[in-house]
């Protein structure tokens, strides 16, 4: 060791044992001696830098947040603060110490400033492991795939000279620790679905504390892809005096809907426990009998009871036993002279409804954006275009959507919508061109896609208007289902019809918002961001 090396071992002789010392200077020769590529000592360089003042965990902070965790965004922030704050306003007060010799670090891997503050502890480390500890306590496997990142920046300081091994020990112990007691203050809720925004103005609907007068129609078969408590449990537990019923093989929504209304005591609530099919069934039989709904989420995704703002069974229950509510706007959505059906969320024709089955399935498994591609590609293989006449004008389309209220810009394969009032229908058309453009366009989201657009390697636009009625003739392709999908399920047109429309020119269906049609169960105000 040379002599400003050892000079630097005595100052902290004062604050740590002589074991700490030793591991400190082995670890600090075995990193310095190892032999690393350039572009390795950049990227721990760039990565360190990138952690500077915080930057990189606010970063993955607003993406939690846009993608709608915010609950883990704000406890990962909260434990990087207070893990702040203790290291450089105490801890480094209190233990100090000098930073490693910088002549003993590799000319490449020094950073542009090496750092003058108090070495012990890492404030790096403490930040990096608080922020990924409360992300890990309200969403386990993304606080998994951080730490890895977290580590890495714990590394990153020994890399570039800024930090002695026990430095970043001791800033992830703090870090870990922050974020423990940060759970025993607000205590974290990994198993409840982050609350999603909701709009709308409340309503005053029956209040039913203990079921009375509900007919909850339950679908077995919905939400089987996905592991969740029994959502029947809650609903017998705290709306006793609720009927329950489930749904028997080939039995629909709407037939169990009917034939409870036709009874001499009708129920004056009607509910749905299952995926946006069964809902939206049950819903077009709450709207035509003019009754509130409460929609308790049993589907695999729940996009309509998330944008209410209802995405627990438990909000849902709250809302229902105090009575609050939101009217929600509807589509309408009439093959011929056939029974209108309601949509709640989407309706389309083409490439997108099988595009959205496949992606998913695959969603959980391989992450949004490689799903989507996989998805778009396998679609779009073998897939033709279809030809329409929106509003008397001919187009030949991938697909045309049809969404109830304002859904995400910019893509034309939106997964939710974003509002329950607005009164238009948000139409988006891809038209045919190539399929490489198509996939891209199905796959990627509104700022890629924006990008993608901007170096012309995407289709330069994708037709999107609002409107409050559409008019839409088909011409179904070959081997294809001829009507709209609409909310997970297939074509209204029956077979016979489809029949006839391959040898007609096309078939007519007719889309149409109604504002406000719907009375839903949901909590008032804040209470549902508040859950």
């Amino acid at each position: 060791m040379t002599a400003p090396s050892v000079r630097v071992a005595i100052q902290r002789t004062r604050i740590l044992p002589k074991w700490v010392r030793r591991a400190d200077a082995t670890a600090g020769r075995a990193v310095n001696r190892r032999h690393t590529h350039p572009n390795v000592d950049r990227f721990w360089t760039q990565l360190t830098s990138f952690a500077d003042k915080g930057v990189l965990w606010w970063t993955l902070a607003g993406v939690l947040a846009v993608t709608g965790r915010r609950r883990a965004a704000v406890r990962g922030l909260l434990s990087l603060l207070g893990a702040s704050a203790l290291t450089n306003l105490i801890a480094k007060e209190v233990f100090g110490g000098d930073r490693p010799l910088l002549a003993d670090v590799p000319i490449g891997r020094r950073l542009p400033k090496h750092p003058a503050t108090p070495s012990f502890p890492s404030g790096h480390s403490a930040s990096a492991a608080a922020f990924a500890a409360g992300v890990a306590l309200e969403r386990p496997a993304i606080g998994a795939a951080i730490a890895p990142v977290a580590l890495g920046v714990g590394y990153s300081r020994l890399h570039t000279g800024a930090h002695w091994l026990s430095d970043v020990v001791g800033g992830l112990a703090i870090g870990v620790g922050i974020a423990g007691v940060g759970a025993l203050l607000v205590r974290p809720r990994p198993g409840e679905p982050e609350p999603e925004g909701s709009t709308g103005e409340d309503c005053d609907l029956p209040a039913s504390p203990d079921g009375e007068g509900v007919f909850l129609v339950v679908n077995r078969s919905s939400g089987t892809s996905v592991v969740r408590a029994d959502p029947l449990r809650v609903i017998r537990d705290r709306l006793p005096a609720a009927e329950v019923h489930e749904l028997a093989d080939g039995e629909s929504p709407r037939d169990a809907v009917r034939e409870a209304l036709a009874r001499r005591h009708p129920p004056r609530i009607l509910g749905a426990c299952g995926g946006d099919g069964t809902v939206s069934a049950v819903a077009h039989e709450a709207v035509a009998a003019e009754l509130p709904m409460l929609v308790v989420p049993g589907g695999t995704f729940n996009h309509f009871a998330r944008t209410a703002g209802a995405a627990s069974v438990d909000l849902a229950v709250d809302a229902l036993q105090r009575g609050e509510g939101v009217r929600a706007d509807v589509a309408e959505l009439r093959f011929g002279d056939e029974e209108p059906v309601t949509v709640l969320n989407t309706a389309s024709v083409g490439v997108y409804p099988d595009f959205v089955t496949v992606r998913e399935q695959l969603q959980d498994r391989w992450g949004k954006w490689p799903a989507a591609m996989i998805a778009a590609v396998r679609v779009l293989r073998h897939a033709s275009p279809v030809t329409v006449v929106v509003n008397g004008r001919r187009a030949r389309v991938w697909t045309l959507f049809v969404g109830v209220d304002d859904n995400d810009p910019g893509t034309v394969a939106p997964l939710q919508r974003r509002r329950l009032d607005g009164g238009v229908l948000d139409v988006r058309i891809l038209h045919a061109g190539s399929r490489l453009g198509a996939a891209a366009s199905l796959a990627f989201g509104r700022r890629t896609s924006a990008v993608f657009r901007r170096l012309r390697l995407l289709p330069s636009r994708i037709e999107s208007y609002p409107t409050e009625s559409l008019d839409v003739v088909v011409r179904p392709r070959e081997g294809q289902p001829p009507g709209f999908a609409h909310d997970g399920e297939v074509a209204i047109a029956a077979p016979a019809e489809a029949a006839a429309a391959y040898a007609a020119p096309g078939y007519l269906t007719t889309v149409r918002v109604i504002p406000e049609a719907l009375e839903v169960y949901r909590p008032a105000g804040g209470r549902a961001l508040r859950g």
